[in-house]
């Protein structure tokens, strides 16, 4: 939808005398813009032609039900892929961060706490569920957008597929997926789960404990220190069972299948799209993965992926923005 569009489809709205301002989006094709009006609270537009409105939809509903911080809709044309929502705030995990630096840990633990609402959350939505199957699956995106020519993939998903099956419980969660800083809206004047704003996760799955947890704390956009990532892994794990085992190769190993993804989505938005601008997280990425694989637990798959995948270097990421 173009802006033309968008302002012909305002002027007939609610909303036709609030001025829109463009939010910077994410990887999709999603665009945001803030809505405002002198003595009104801002208002988010969001388009989204090519989504799925509805799963958003059934998502926040879901998410507000259980007393987390998910945006009310105002509007929502299915059809035309356009909803208004709420706005849950300007600041960001990572821009917060930056400036309060000292505010990291209150922030992660928060957000833990969070996540342990969505792991102890009914499994009542009709969602898709990451099995090792699955799984294995998802990470052919470095195969075919990150590898050199050498790679083999087959191996690679064998070895994920191995790994994910002898270390992971496969007990479904719910998890939302996109879930970094960049994601989450600090709400310091509001309290426990309502101080963390949820956006971006109409893309939501049932997925193995920690799924989300991995993502916050393997950042591809920010640095996360080991520490914190690890005094927030135990306090997720304490949270989620008093009982619960060891969890630690479970997590690695749930953290590793997601980088390799990241790897080859990132891949395939810099030589498909000609969004260069991901190939400076890549070596971040491969950084995580490194950490993950270290893992006594997979070293069998630490072998497979160092075999057919190469190092970030500045070799590699010239040629995948050659593409």
């Amino acid at each position: 939808m173009h802006d033309t569009e968008i302002n012909a489809w305002l002027a007939q709205s609610e909303w036709p005398e609030w001025t829109k301002h463009p939010i910077a989006g994410d990887a999709s094709s999603r665009r945001y813009f803030r809505l405002k009006k002198d003595g009104c609270s801002p208002l988010i537009l969001m388009i989204d032609v090519a989504g799925d409105t509805d799963r958003f939809a059934l998502m926040s509903r879901a998410l507000y039900d259980w007393g987390l911080a998910a945006p009310d809709i105002y509007f929502h044309d299915s059809a035309a892929g356009i909803m208004v929502i709420s706005d849950l705030g300007t600041t960001d995990f990572a821009a917060h961060i930056a400036s309060h630096p000292a505010d990291e840990v209150t922030l992660y633990r928060a957000t833990t706490d969070v996540l342990r609402v969505l792991h102890d959350s009914p499994k009542t939505l009709l969602l898709n569920r990451i099995t090792p199957e699955v799984a294995a699956d998802m990470i052919g995106l470095a195969a075919e957008h990150y590898a050199t020519q050498q790679y083999s993939g087959a191996a690679l998903r064998d070895a994920m597929l191995r790994a994910y099956t002898n270390l992971v419980n496969p007990d479904p969660h719910l998890a939302l997926r996109d879930f970094h800083a960049e994601n989450l809206i600090w709400r310091p004047a509001q309290e426990g789960s309502d101080r963390v704003g949820l956006l971006d996760f109409q893309d939501a799955v049932y997925a193995p404990a920690g799924y989300d947890l991995m993502s916050l704390l393997r950042d591809a956009r920010r640095d996360v220190s080991l520490a914190v990532a690890d005094e927030m892994m135990a306090h997720f794990c304490t949270q989620i069972s008093k009982n619960q085992p060891d969890m630690s190769a479970h997590l690695a190993c749930v953290s590793v299948q997601r980088n390799l993804r990241i790897l080859g989505i990132f891949a395939r938005l810099a030589s498909q799209d000609g969004k260069v601008k991901y190939l400076s997280l890549l070596p971040r990425v491969w950084d995580h993965l490194l950490t993950d694989l270290a893992h006594p637990a997979l070293l069998d798959l630490r072998k497979v992926v160092t075999a057919n995948l190469p190092t970030p270097t500045s070799e590699t990421l010239q040629r995948l923005g050659a593409k």
